[in-house]
């Protein structure tokens, strides 16, 4: 991994959300919600499964279960009867009602905006804590998922693989103006141009601006330099053949063969009185 520029990280951060926001006019947040009760509950149902199929879940329930004492008091069996759909049905379920249970007994049903009580709370981790306060709080905060992860180590604003920590340096390297809108763009350009496979580098907006961009940049060129080099050295005329291939032989020297090897064969049928082309009985 490519070390983390020494320029001024907060500029270079800030360059990339205006790029992006360019890019992507349409990032947002995904999870759909209107309370913070709401999107801890679209949150605790979004682990390890897809944003928009929480979206399609999630509407019914808010509109049955409107406080987190009703989630605490739902029927268990027909709650998960209800959230079927989601994977880790059962398990969720009870996280959701554990959840919503300490938030009744302990915050008097109200979500907190701080981040220490919102880790005490069960199945709340550092991430999702993070998510809750930006988006539903508006707190400068910056949620380190797979996608803002892999994203951050491209562009070198951090070395580290911890979730933690990358959101230790990103709080660092990111101006508190743009974090919220930062996290949005970066999971947005991982799903369409950053890949984890395979970057698009050659059509990405912050290329020049990444680490990763500008060192896969370099490497095609050199690579497009090399091969033109080779090309234009290499004179047909003069070119060997490849090795285990025999040089291409030439009109005459065909017709040379040719000629000899029919008269060879007129010779020893003129001693032997038989056929070269058939062996003797």
């Amino acid at each position: 991994m490519v070390a983390a520029r020494k320029k001024d990280d907060g500029a270079r951060a800030h360059e990339i959300v205006q790029a992006l926001s360019a890019a992507h006019p349409d990032a947002r947040f995904e999870l759909d919600f209107e309370t913070p009760l709401e999107l801890l509950v679209a949150l605790i149902l979004a682990a390890q499964f897809r944003d928009d199929r929480v979206n399609q879940i999630t509407p019914p329930l808010f509109a049955r279960y409107r406080t987190a004492h009703d989630w605490a008091a739902a029927d268990p069996a027909e709650l998960e009867q209800q959230l079927r759909a989601v994977n880790f049905y059962r398990q969720k379920t009870k996280a959701v009602q554990r959840c919503c249970s300490e938030l009744v007994s302990r915050f008097g049903g109200v979500v907190p905006e701080s981040l220490d009580d919102l880790l005490t709370l069960p199945h709340v981790g550092r991430k999702t804590a993070n998510v809750l306060r930006a988006n539903a709080f508006g707190a400068p905060a910056i949620g380190v998922d797979r996608h803002v992860a892999r994203l951050a180590q491209r562009i070198g604003f951090t070395r580290k693989t911890d979730p933690d920590e990358i959101e230790h340096d990103l709080t660092k390297a990111v101006r508190p103006d743009d974090r919220i809108r930062f996290c949005h763009l970066l999971q947005w350009h991982g799903r369409r141009v950053c890949l984890a496979r395979e970057p698009r580098c050659a059509v990405c907006v912050v290329q020049p601006l990444c680490d990763f961009g500008r060192s896969s940049a370099r490497t095609a060129r050199a690579g497009a330099a090399s091969k033109r080099t080779t090309t234009a050295g290499r004179n047909p005329t003069t070119a060997k053949p490849r090795a285990g291939r025999a040089a291409p032989r030439t009109d005459a020297g065909a017709i040379g063969t040719a000629v000899r090897r029919n008269e060879k064969a007129k010779a020893t049928r003129a001693q032997t009185g038989r056929s070269t082309s058939r062996p003797p009985r």
